[in-house]
């Protein structure tokens, strides 16, 4: 049995956009006894389904601005948080962490809920970890679109030294002040958001997955993830669907140039959206992506 912790419901009241029912499911093969927090909105025979993918150090909260786009134009929404995020339980010790206990949660987590019609929705962590998962032939046939943001797929290099600062940056700071961090990254944040990122952990105990995720970045060609991720590039190269590429241009890591590589790697993505005052956390502007996305996709929602 592992060990976990479970951030208390009242953390979660009142926060700002967020007044989404949530939803749990903790009997997930290889995961029984972890609970996992997700959101299900919207038709449950809805043709598209909007699964969507937060990364570091965030939750489901990051979506709220996309959500109801993606809702008025007669959609499902799935946003689930990974284990040592969010609602969901967080293992306390950092070794329990790792590519395929998140990755495989994800799989467990699609079945479950038998989703089909997907318009896989990623951005940080959500992209290295959502990119691979059409490796799994199951989930491929439950694939149908693509909407990436501020992501990539780490297949063994390392982006540089901002990331490298970064991931020592975490490794220093074990109780990662979350709530600040997204404030300085995107100013226009009130309090009261910043503070609902900060919801999920009432002290450092409960930010071993936080700590966890800079570490796991697939930086040399034999860490674990690296090898399926070299797969992912060769299935995204060949694959037929269609993609949305947006990016926060003020993003140090996962930027433009690093966009640009995802959109070569792509089979017939567009040019992305290149949103010039956004950082890494381009949700915060969600609206307007996901209406751009649905436009593109050949969808429009009401004004």
């Amino acid at each position: 049995m592992v060990e976990a912790l479970r951030t208390p419901d009242d953390r979660f009241h009142g926060l700002p956009g967020w007044d989404y029912p949530p939803s749990y499911v903790d009997d997930l093969p290889g995961y029984e006894g972890l609970r996992a927090h997700f959101v299900d909105l919207g038709p449950r025979d809805a043709v598209d389904t909007y699964l969507l993918l937060h990364g570091e150090p965030t939750w489901a909260y990051l979506y709220r601005k996309m959500i109801p786009v993606f809702l008025q134009a007669g959609g499902r929404v799935v946003a689930p948080d990974f284990f040592g995020f969010g609602r969901s339980d967080k293992p306390v010790e950092q070794a329990v962490y790792s590519f395929d206990f998140h990755r495989e949660f994800l799989l467990r987590l699609v079945e479950h809920l038998d989703l089909t019609g997907i318009t896989l929705v990623v951005q940080d962590w959500g992209g290295l970890l959502g990119l691979t998962l059409p490796l799994d032939a199951g989930f491929a046939r439950r694939l149908s679109r693509l909407l990436a943001m501020n992501t990539g797929l780490a297949v063994g290099v390392s982006p540089g030294k901002g990331f490298e600062d970064w991931r020592t940056y975490v490794a220093s700071h074990p109780d990662l002040a979350v709530g600040a961090l997204l404030k300085r990254s995107v100013p226009t944040l009130t309090d009261a958001e910043a503070a609902a990122y900060d919801a999920p952990f009432p002290d450092a105990s409960y930010k071993a997955g936080a700590r966890a995720f800079p570490q796991l970045v697939m930086t040399e060609p034999d860490m674990p993830g690296a090898e399926i991720s070299r797969a992912a590039q060769r299935f995204w190269a060949e694959w037929d669907g269609a993609s949305f590429l947006a990016v926060g241009a003020q993003d140090p890591v996962l930027g433009v140039p690093a966009m640009d590589r995802l959109r070569h790697t792509v089979r017939g993505a567009p040019a992305p959206l290149v949103l010039a005052d956004a950082g890494h956390f381009v949700q915060e502007h969600g609206d307007v992506v996901a209406r751009a996305a649905l436009a593109a996709f050949g969808q429009t929602t009401p004004d």
